[in-house]
């Protein structure tokens, strides 16, 4: 099992393609935002364990995170800062809840506001309608 974690860690490619993935890209959209070159280019990379510095620099610039990011991302990492920060983000299902009611409240005055008011320029406008006849 250790051999694989290190395994999973160490492959560059493979962190490459899981931001990727991350991203909701494609291999040809990683692709021309690497300026121009070809799916299969970056295939080939996503599959390379070793991948240069420089061109991971340029790699971590396209999917839009740091170099440091993209060269020690593992999915442990990502996980335990997910459940670290939903844990610690004071969000439950009361707070949720809450929040709905609130929303859904001013939405519905506002609403019934806007009808109050459609009414008052309706009923004006038929008294101006009458005066002119």
């Amino acid at each position: 099992m250790e051999d694989i974690k290190n395994t999973l860690t160490l492959h560059k490619g493979r962190k490459v393609e899981r931001i990727r993935k991350l991203r909701g890209w494609t291999q040809t959209e990683l692709a021309s935002r690497l300026g121009g070159v070809s799916k299969q280019a970056v295939s080939k990379m996503e599959q390379s364990k070793n991948i240069s510095d420089e061109k991971l620099k340029e790699v971590a610039e396209a999917l839009g995170v740091t170099f440091d990011g993209l060269k020690n991302f593992s999915e442990e990492k990502v996980l335990y800062n997910s459940i670290n920060f939903y844990e610690n983000s004071g969000v439950n299902a009361t707070n949720i809840s809450a929040n709905i009611e609130t929303v859904n409240n001013p939405l519905k005055e506002t609403i019934e506001m806007f009808e109050r008011q459609l009414k008052v320029v309706r009923e004006e406008l038929i008294e101006v309608l009458k005066k002119k006849e």
